[in-house]
């Protein structure tokens, strides 16, 4: 199993420049760099691949509207390039909050926008003339919709590898179907191992019926929080835990649309589900913090002893995660990372 670690894009850039070449000594092998209405990833790529030798970089993740696919396509190539061929592009559709009410851009059709963006990429890696007609992307733009003088171009550079990953983060049935289809890799929130069939399986195994076998097995990059053994960072990490899923179940989205209460609904938290998102909707927040069931934090993070966190380690594995991601490490990553490499080696 591979260990990463998932930076927030509330994090202090500069923090995690300093830390991963340390990182990645004790053994880490991946950092999925995030952003949302922060400073954005791309750049924090960049330096990453200047500091690092051996570390895979990805993005966890950019979404699909703020830049056009071929942005996306060139960025990615650049950075694969950059990086000697370390990149990995993660993609996701975000929320309405986000596209809409930070970047001003109609939040439609998103699974059909990841399903074309993951296409025109590939197609302007391979250095194909863009001609593309999408149920979401069409390029070039029509007469009707531009001026009828766009003709179709193609990548003036020579991309390092034409076969960069592709990494989706998604949660709906449909997504998750989609993404074992046509991904390279799946990375899904609050994963609960011993419940992932019942949330995932019929979707994983529909898109996995459907898979090309030139794209290899879907790699699945799940995790949580990380604290192993000291008491002070267990209970920190649980009540960090615990805020994060009140946060996504209850405020990230409507009370129509949560991707994220849904999740929690199909591992079978109906009830705490409804009571966490009525209390942060209210303005309750401490209240909701409070509702977010113990089992859920515990079972969708490795806290606890060196034992715990082994065992859920195993959970992950036999669920069929292959790679770990870390939302969080603690006040000392170094030594944490040095630990769960031993732990899941072991």
């Amino acid at each position: 199993m591979r260990l990463s670690v998932a930076v927030s894009y509330a994090d202090d850039p500069m923090d995690w420049l300093r830390t991963l070449p340390d990182l990645e000594r004790a053994g880490l092998d991946m950092v999925w760099l995030s952003e949302a209405y922060s400073f954005d990833a791309v750049s924090v790529a960049g330096a990453v691949a200047q500091r690092t030798t051996r570390l895979q970089i990805g993005t966890g993740i950019l979404n699909v509207f703020s830049r056009s696919p071929a942005v996306l396509a060139m960025t990615a190539a650049t950075l694969d390039h950059l990086s000697g061929g370390r990149f990995t592009l993660g993609l996701g559709a975000s929320g309405p909050q986000v596209v809409e009410g930070f970047h001003g851009v109609p939040y439609r059709q998103p699974v059909e926008r990841l399903l074309d963006v993951t296409r025109i990429c590939r197609a302007v890696w391979a250095r194909e003339p863009l001609d593309y007609q999408g149920r979401a992307v069409t390029v070039p733009l029509p007469a009707g919709e531009g001026t009828g003088q766009g003709k179709p171009l193609r990548l003036v550079n020579h991309p390092l590898r034409a076969d960069i990953p592709v990494v989706w983060a998604s949660l709906g049935p449909r997504a998750v179907r989609l993404a074992a289809q046509v991904a390279d890799g799946w990375l899904p929130i609050f994963y609960y191992p011993e419940k992932a069939a019942a949330a995932f399986g019929e979707a994983l195994a529909q898109g996995a019926a459907e898979r090309s076998p030139a794209l290899g097995p879907l790699d699945v990059v799940a995790g949580g929080a990380v604290a192993v053994d000291d008491a002070g960072a267990v209970a920190a990490a649980i009540g960090a835990a615990r805020s994060q899923l009140a946060l996504y179940v209850g405020g990230m989205g409507s009370r129509s649309t949560n991707f994220y209460n849904d999740l929690v609904r199909r591992y079978g938290f109906v009830v705490e589900a409804e009571r966490i998102q009525e209390l942060f909707l209210a303005g309750r927040k401490q209240e909701a913090v409070a509702a977010v069931p113990e089992e859920l934090v515990l079972a969708t993070n490795l806290i606890g002893s060196s034992a715990d966190v082994r065992a859920r380690l195993d959970a992950y594995r036999a669920a069929g995660v292959t790679t770990f991601s870390a939302s969080s490490l603690g006040t000392d990553p170094v030594t944490t990372v040095a630990r769960l490499r031993r732990l899941a080696d072991a």
